[in-house]
């Protein structure tokens, strides 16, 4: 048919598609020619194409591009037909047009061309050319350099963290271990052991003490060293209280006596209950320690070590020297007897009590912590106890300060004495107050009460005048010494309930009422009395 649709050829042009306005856009129809003009179907007819039955006519139906090949037919001897093959674009002569524009003057039809032979196309034959990127490379090399220069900033800032970490760990180190240097020296302010164990004693209030007695007896050479053991159980420290032999103490009767001589004479009741009455303690035990067993215990613990202050001569091989002066020696256990009891001619007796002391806070650091093997060491000794004093209590007791010994936690110290053996009220308030328990203890129903004597009046023999009338009015005497002479008498008590007490000391000493007053009394005393130059003895 030759109707024109939407103002175009339709035999000349066909549609090729749409531009980017949705217009169709159309190209010239390429024409072929027919191997047989005289066909009453008119030019390029296929009698054999699919069920499309078109009526003879003069125009030439559009046909797409075949290629020339041999003409075959049929079996039935029909007309030629032309091998179907694919479709091969060909170059355009004519631009393709839009409908709303001139129609284009066709064009004569392409004259035939030889048929192309199909061509097999490999993936070898294809080049595939990328395009260099000219700045491809830059990009590369400012990539790079933006990654390392991060990298390099990342590492610097490590480096950095890592300097700062070790130095604030070296800081701290430096630190706590100057700060345990100090505290081990007992030299850190206001965290010193002492100021840290009186803090935690004024915390929990009054202190408790555990104290027993011991007397070294010298089977050999004669004489006695004695010492309190004092566990304080509140500031968890212990002390060896070395007392000497001249202390002066009151037995059973009243009558003045010496340690040395109560511990020979009244034994280990009497010298207990004349310390208690003097110190204001509470002993818990007496532990008697020859020599020999003394011997035995450092042997069992295995020797000990001692920083001696002298050299002790063999007194089993004269010209030989036992042991040697100097720091941290070896003592097997006569050369721990030699030095705990050596006194060199002339010393004081406060010179051998301290070798006594090393000796026994030696044994104590070598002894066990644990009560159970010290009971086994105590019960290897087969050393004979006080009734008051078991083999377990004794054990139990050591081992406590055994524990105290390792921990830098037991020291020793001597009680120093007046001449005469009276304690001063200075040794009373640092020794008694602060060692032994601070406060003398209250007498039990029908005890009798302790007068504390100091000797003012310029004359010892009143002092003897003083003890015996109080002990016969059914007193406990006390010696306080002697101090600088006064002109008047003065009897003092602390606490309210001795008051009456003090009105009737004055009463048998002769003073006048009028020199009672309450005031402070000694440590060890319940009412003291200063004796002035107006105390005669009558």
């Amino acid at each position: 048919m030759n109707d024109r649709y939407d103002g175009y050829d339709q035999q000349n042009y066909e549609l090729v598609g749409y531009d980017e306005s949705g217009r169709p856009v159309y190209r010239p129809v390429q024409q072929a020619p027919s191997y047989d003009q005289n066909s009453p179907y008119g030019y390029g007819y296929d009698p054999y194409a699919t069920g499309q039955q078109q009526q003879p006519t003069g125009q030439q139906p559009q046909q797409p591009y075949q290629s020339q090949q041999a003409p075959s037919y049929d079996t039935y001897g029909g007309a030629p037909q032309q091998a179907q093959q694919p479709y091969q674009p060909q170059p355009q002569q004519a631009t393709a047009y839009i409908p709303q524009q001139a129609p284009q003057p066709a064009q004569a039809p392409a004259p035939p061309q030889a048929p192309h032979p199909e061509r097999d196309y490999r993936t070898e034959q294809f080049e595939f050319v990328e395009e260099p990127d000219e700045d491809s490379e830059d990009v590369i090399d400012w990539l790079k350099f933006t990654e390392s220069r991060t990298e390099r900033r990342e590492e610097a800032r490590r480096r950095s963290r890592n300097r700062g970490v070790a130095l604030v760990v070296v800081l701290a180190l430096c630190v706590v271990g100057g700060a345990g240097y100090l505290w081990s020296q007992d030299k850190l302010p206001f965290l010193s052991k002492d100021a840290a164990k009186a803090g935690a004693a004024a915390a929990t209030g009054p202190q408790n003490r555990d104290v027993i007695v011991v007397h070294l007896h010298n089977t050999k050479g004669g004489g006695t060293s004695t010492a309190l053991l004092v566990n304080n159980t509140t500031t968890k420290r212990a002390t060896s209280v070395l007392l000497p032999n001249s202390l002066a103490l009151a037995d059973e009767d009243g009558t003045g006596t010496t340690l040395a001589k109560s511990v020979d004479e009244d034994g280990s009741s009497g010298t207990s209950d004349g310390l208690d009455t003097l110190l204001g303690t509470d002993i818990q035990g007496t532990w008697r320690l020859d020599t020999p067993y003394l011997n035995n215990l450092v042997e069992l613990v295995g020797n000990i070590d001692v920083s001696t202050d002298t050299s002790v001569p063999d007194p089993a091989k004269k010209g030989t020297v036992l042991v040697h002066k100097g720091a941290d020696q070896t003592l097997s256990g006569p050369a721990a007897v030699a030095y705990a009891t050596y006194r060199a001619k002339g010393e004081p007796q406060t010179a051998q009590l301290s070798r006594f002391g090393q000796v026994m806070q030696g044994v104590l650091r070598k002894l066990s912590s644990d009560p159970q093997a010290a009971t086994t060491t105590v019960q290897t000794l087969a050393q004979i106890l006080d009734p008051s004093l078991t083999e377990k209590d004794l054990g139990a007791f050591l081992a406590k300060l055994a524990d105290r010994a390792k921990e830098g936690d037991y020291k020793s110290e001597v009680l120093p004495v007046q001449r005469g053996g009276a304690i001063s009220r200075s040794t009373a308030d640092s020794v008694v107050e602060n060692v032994l328990g601070g406060t003398v203890k209250s007498p039990a129903s029908g005890d009798s009460p302790r007068v504390g004597i100091e000797n003012a009046t310029g004359d010892k023999a009143r002092t003897e005048k003083a003890r015996v009338a109080l002990v016969n009015g059914g007193y406990t005497f006390v010696s306080g010494g002697t101090g600088t002479a006064i002109a008047t008498s003065r009897v003092t008590y602390a606490d309210a309930s001795h008051k009456k007490d003090a009105v009737e000391v004055a009463k048998t000493l002769g003073l006048p009422t009028s020199s009672v007053a309450k005031g402070k009394a000694a440590r060890n005393a319940d009412v003291s009395v200063v004796l002035g130059r107006d105390y005669t003895g009558q």
